[in-house]
């Protein structure tokens, strides 16, 4: 969006999109933590089990 778009909403519209996307992006975030972690767990659980498959 550019900033002439963003000149036609109101202060009560730009703050609602703002805390949209801040709470997306916290989403986001949480979320690639636990893949993540989910990743590096399995990573030590392959390392403890040499023989196991991998998906």
């Amino acid at each position: 969006m550019r900033e002439s778009e963003l000149a036609v909403f109101g202060d009560a519209e730009l703050v609602e999109e703002l805390s949209m996307l801040t709470t997306q992006a916290a989403r986001m975030r949480a979320r690639m933590a636990d893949i993540m972690a989910e990743l590096e767990r399995r990573r030590c659980a392959a390392r403890s089990h040499p023989g196991t498959v991998r998906r």
